[in-house]
């Protein structure tokens, strides 16, 4: 940890900083559309073809498979997600760490979240929870999404039959390659044609522009991509399977389907128009452009920033025994009518440039595998549902069209404890999801009742519980120091690793930690449905 700056200002700890010569992020493409339109018919308007679409088979990529040690991550790969990433030299940047608030309930939806390759989720006692998220090799900004002509569609996918679909996606470069940070487009009429031309079922993207049909095994289908005012398709066929575009720019239609199994390869870029009206009437105004709720640091943190090798925190008030052990890179004003002040991702970004530079950038993140093929050895599991308190309840429901693992909250309503309703980042208004969830038992102390060590500290080890890909599997959290903690002195992120001590196969994508005490459980409620229960330590204050 870098940041170790602390100046005391009447009843918080505050440490301005004004850096010059730091740009704000510039707006993404996805910004251009600032009033989403609602409705649409299920009928589309195919513009004069620019060229001939001529179907071709096209390759498909090569299961990506990084880790767990640095010479296995390409120079774009992020060692913290597996996944490339849109500008490689944000991953120069140490880690931020963001104290985040989940109470009172007006914190909610929080802003960042979906941008944080980590996301640990503990107990603060009394019920309460909190996360502490860890943003590196991306840089959060506040977005309006670019939406089509039909209502978005909202919740879970369900599956009954072969699976059929994929995503509709803004081509902000217009290459025709979905690239790393190109977003989905929601509200998109998708049409599933049979052999003869005829709709046979009709559906439209989600806010992070899935969509995706139950079919017949065996037969044979189109799908029709329907296209917005305002819009055009990209070119297709411009990369492998995985990263291309499918539809007929002439008419939004992909070539004719055999469907055997499950197909998730059928996707559609999209552009806006350079023809496109300039939107009339007052344009919708962009999030906050800030992270948080931010709220006060804990013991646990001094942990977590030690193995994210000069990482910067960001963190509100903490109580004196707190503010002696946890290091400090910025501190914001407490709010807790709000649940926290926010963090301008101005000042983040400021912070962030300022923190390398004090770095001496010998921090390492790597040390767990990622595999997009799942292991073998899984259990089945659909739903994980959370229960810290009886008002303060969370799950986790997979969606198949995402192969990810889609947020649920409560509203700490007594009236409707347990009720759970979707999670958006108040970022950008859309779903949010992780492709890995991760429960850890952690030994926890209570060295006040509203005051918890939860020992994530070098050395230890414990059971957990990594879900992925519809699959729960049991394995171990290790921050035991390997060959090259033992050679360098540095420490290295908390690993994942299996019964036998080999990596444990994440799933390239985000990850979000779910903390217990050894005496909480996880138990099957019925198939495929899990209850994690956190039981608190003998003396937390409940």
């Amino acid at each position: 940890m870098s940041c170790k700056f602390r100046r005391f200002i009447g009843t918080f700890f505050i440490i301005p900083i004004f850096l010059n010569g730091c740009n704000p992020i510039p707006p993404p493409a996805s910004q251009l559309n600032p009033t989403p339109p609602t409705g649409g018919v299920l009928t589309s308007t195919p513009l004069p073809p620019t060229a001939t679409y001529t179907p071709t088979p096209q390759s498909t990529s090569t299961p990506l498979s990084d880790g767990p040690d640095q010479t296995d991550f390409a120079a774009n790969v992020n060692p913290l997600t597996g996944q490339p990433v849109a500008d490689p030299s944000l991953l120069k940047n140490p880690a931020m760490l963001v104290s985040i608030s989940n109470f009172p309930t007006s914190a909610r939806p929080q802003a960042g979240l979906s941008f944080a390759p980590y996301v640990f989720q503990f107990s603060i006692t009394q019920g309460d929870d909190r996360f502490l998220t860890v943003f590196y090799g991306e840089s959060p900004y506040p977005e309006v999404p670019v939406t089509g002509g039909c209502e978005v569609r909202q919740g879970v996918f369900e599956k009954t039959g072969t699976l059929l679909g994929n995503r509709v996606w803004l081509d902000a470069n217009g290459n025709g390659i979905l690239d790393p940070g190109e977003v989905g487009v929601g509200g998109i009429c998708v049409n599933l044609l049979d052999a003869n031309g005829t709709v046979v079922q009709q559906t439209t993207t989600d806010s992070n522009g899935y969509y995706g049909f139950n079919v017949r095994s065996s037969g044979d289908y189109r799908i029709e991509f329907v296209r917005p005012d305002g819009m055009d398709f990209t070119q297709p066929n411009r990369g492998d399977d995985s990263h291309d575009s499918d539809a007929d720019p002439a008419d939004g239609k992909t070539p004719l389907i055999h469907v055997v199994l499950d197909d998730l390869s059928w996707d559609a870029g999209v552009i806006v128009s350079p023809t496109a009206a300039t939107p009339t009437g007052t344009p919708t105004p962009l999030p906050e452009a800030a992270i948080g709720p931010v709220r006060s640091g804990r013991l646990m943190y001094a942990y977590v920033s030690h193995f994210f090798t000069d990482s910067g925190l960001v963190y509100a008030f903490a109580s004196p025994e707190v503010l002696a052990k946890i290091p400090m890179c910025y501190c914001v004003v407490h709010d807790v009518e709000g649940g926290g002040n926010m963090l301008e991702l101005q000042r983040f970004t400021d912070i962030t440039l300022d923190n390398r530079k004090k770095s001496d950038s010998n921090f390492n993140y790597t040390g767990n595998l990622y595999n997009e093929q799942p292991p073998p050895g899984g259990v089945p599991a659909s739903q994980i549902n959370v229960f810290y308190a009886y008002l303060n309840q969370s799950g986790w429901t997979y969606d198949p069209l995402y192969q990810a693992w889609l947020r649920s909250t409560d509203t700490a309503d007594p009236q409707n404890a347990g009720v759970l309703h979707l999670d958006v980042d108040r970022l950008t208004g859309r779903q949010l999801h992780f492709e890995n969830v991760i429960v850890i038992m952690a030994d926890t102390d209570v060295v006040e009742p509203t005051n918890l060590d939860i020992h994530l500290n070098p050395g230890n080890s414990d059971y957990a519980f990594l879900f992925r890909d519809g699959m729960m599997y049991k394995i171990k959290w290790s921050t035991l120091s390997g060959d090259y903690e033992k050679k360098t002195g540095f420490e290295r992120p908390i690993k994942f690793i299996n019964m036998d001590g080999s990596p444990a196969a994440l799933k390239p994508g985000h990850t979000w930690v779910i903390i217990v005490t050894p005496f909480s459980y996880l138990a099957e409620q019925q198939s495929g449905v899990y209850l994690v229960r956190y039981i608190p330590p003998q003396g937390e204050a409940r």
